[in-house]
């Protein structure tokens, strides 16, 4: 029987590790351990385009299942190209381990062909970079990083000499046990004792929800009742928070709707929930504030605290309640619902006014006919730009709908390869691809991974020939808009002749019908949307502070967009209101 190569022992490591696929671009460096993949039944090699995609489709798969993802590159140009997509895994805490390949052993240090240091070039975006420099170190060298990538939540690189990679390893790699999934982390009974206290003194009680907030919808819920709080959330928190909640105000920040800026402002206690919500402008500094989170280092870092709970937001309102009175006095929640459902239904208005004749299409008819038209489990991918805005604002969440984007690293180009790694992780759910031209453009060569592998994922491309984000920030400093103009092609024509469908939409009348085509196609589609490049958003507070660095039109020419089937929502909200 042939000894098992080092390659082979790498990729058999992986496989007890929860990997399923690894995405990236061969290559010489690469190849002892492509050739691995391609002989173990239980792996399979995705090829991309751009090494950058690799990054951006791993990483997307590792936020939808929170199971370790992989991508790899060859040495030196190969692997660099992973970065951004690493930054953004790094930054959303996704678990993935990257392998950078490398170039002869007995070459690192003399400037040969392609070399670079990948150990210490990805060592801000990692949790773990180590090289592999003898045939003895790699089982544990990986076992360790793929602890540090999943037990840490985020990337974790190995850089592997491809001459190491083909030789034998010297013995089978130790069945060691590996991380698979991260422990639920309880606050001790000191902190939750003083939470409760807090709470229990406080007659205005908001709750402002994250990420962290996943898997624990009910407790939410169940606190905001007992303590009569407007819930409000972050972008990243709307997937998980904003459904079914009779407490809903919606959400603050830069891309912010409804009442959530008020009831973060008129509280007299506010209690960050799985959050590390970056703008501080938008956070109040005259009320108490509690934090909690399950990443200490994340806890006081965006705004002074009262209080810093260190644990999972499940675990800690499951401890939380019992110990917390029952309020009875509304008043103070009736009224952010109120406003709430007050600030949706006039903002509505300014998206349907002469909508189904205005063109260019208005995006937020666009996307408001997107989330009708998309299925109740279907997986969005959301380019960074105005795309965010038309995301937060139109999409509606139901529990079962997932939303993901570059939304801590803030990248261009991410929505094409997350849906990706979107559609190879869900085959049989509805992807959709929420692009903006400019990113689409960016990396627009791995739409021919679609066609490749006939993902059945859809591109709505939001075409407006701008960098319309860019534009406004430029507006915002007094500059001229310079450099943000897109001669763009036909998109559908593109994707026809790469053998996708393709159909471009320059009427609003033809819209409901091109989707539900796109829809129906079994293949990867792209509905090219030619829309408004004067369709602005601003936040519902704004600030000289605030101002600075965001998208507000020179001459104040302000369209604030609707918010799509939220009002509905909003104004059944106002039901449980008790009449007097």
């Amino acid at each position: 029987m042939a000894k098992q190569t080092v390659a082979e022992q790498f990729i058999d490591i992986l496989v007890r590790a929860g990997v399923r696929r690894l995405y990236g671009v061969v290559g010489d460096s690469l190849n002892p351990v492509v050739d691995a993949i391609r002989r173990n039944a239980a792996i399979d090699w995705i090829q991309v385009r751009h090494e950058e995609a690799a990054a951006f489709a791993a990483g997307a798969e590792a936020q939808l299942t929170g199971v370790l993802a992989a991508c790899a590159g060859s040495c030196g140009p190969g692997n660099l190209h992973l970065i951004n997509g690493l930054y953004d895994a790094h930054r959303s805490m996704a678990p993935v381990l990257a392998l950078a390949s490398h170039i002869p052993s007995s070459e690192i240090g003399t400037t040969f062909f392609q070399e670079t240091h990948p150990d210490r070039l990805f060592a801000e975006c990692s949790h773990y970079s180590e090289l592999i420099s003898s045939t003895r170190q790699m089982p544990r060298v990986l076992q360790t990083a793929i602890q540090h990538a999943v037990g840490q939540g985020g990337v974790a690189v190995v850089a592997l000499p491809g001459d190491i990679a083909a030789e034998p390893a010297p013995e089978r790699a130790p069945e060691h046990a590996l991380v698979t999934t991260r422990p639920c982390v309880r606050p001790g009974d000191d902190e939750i004792d003083a939470l409760a206290r807090m709470v229990d003194r406080a007659d205005r009680v908001t709750l402002f929800c994250g990420s962290g907030t996943a898997g624990a919808h009910a407790e939410v819920m169940r606190f905001a009742e007992r303590v009569k709080a407007p819930v409000g959330h972050a972008l990243r928190g709307k997937e998980w928070i904003q459904y079914d909640n009779p407490y809903d105000v919606g959400m603050s920040g830069l891309l912010g709707y409804g009442a959530a800026y008020e009831a973060t402002h008129e509280c007299d206690l506010l209690i960050l929930l799985g959050t590390d919500f970056p703008y501080n402008a938008f956070l109040p500094d005259d009320v108490r504030i509690v934090q909690v989170d399950v990443r200490p280092e994340h806890l006081g870092r965006r705004t002074a605290l009262d209080l810093a709970v260190w644990g999972d937001v499940r675990e800690t309102l499951r401890c939380l309640l019992p110990k917390v009175r029952e309020k009875t006095d509304r008043k103070f929640l009736d009224r952010m619902l109120r406003k709430h459902a007050d600030a949706l239904e006039g903002v509505v208005r300014a998206y349907t006014r002469k909508v189904e004749r205005h063109i260019p299409l208005h995006p937020e008819y666009v996307a408001s006919v997107l989330d009708e038209e998309a299925a109740d489990d279907a997986v969005f991918t959301v380019d960074t730009g105005m795309c965010n805005v038309w995301a937060a604002r139109y999409l509606t969440p139901n529990g079962r709908r997932r939303v993901i984007g570059s939304f801590s690293h803030g990248s261009m180009a991410n929505a094409l390869p997350q849906a990706i790694g979107a559609q190879f992780t869900y085959p049989g759910r509805q992807v959709v691809s929420m692009s903006g031209d400019g990113g689409f453009a960016m990396l627009m060569g791995d739409f021919l991974t679609l066609v490749q592998y006939d993902l059945p994922v859809k591109i709505v491309l939001f075409n407006n020939s701008s960098l319309g984000m860019v534009e406004l920030e430029m507006m915002v400093s007094g500059l001229p808009s310079y450099g943000t103009t897109n001669r763009n092609p036909d998109f559908a024509a593109i994707a026809t002749a790469a053998g996708a469908y393709g159909v471009r939409v320059e009427k609003p009348r033809q819209l409901r019908g091109a989707l539900r085509d796109a829809f129906r196609h079994k293949g990867p589609a792209l509905v090219d949307v030619v829309t408004d490049p004067h369709a602005l958003s601003i936040p519902p507070k704004i600030s000289a502070e605030m101002v600075s660095g965001f998208a507000l039109s020179a001459g104040k020419m302000v369209l604030d967009g609707g918010v799509g089937r939220m009002v509905q929502m909003a104004r059944s909200n106002l039901r449980n209101i008790p009449r007097r």
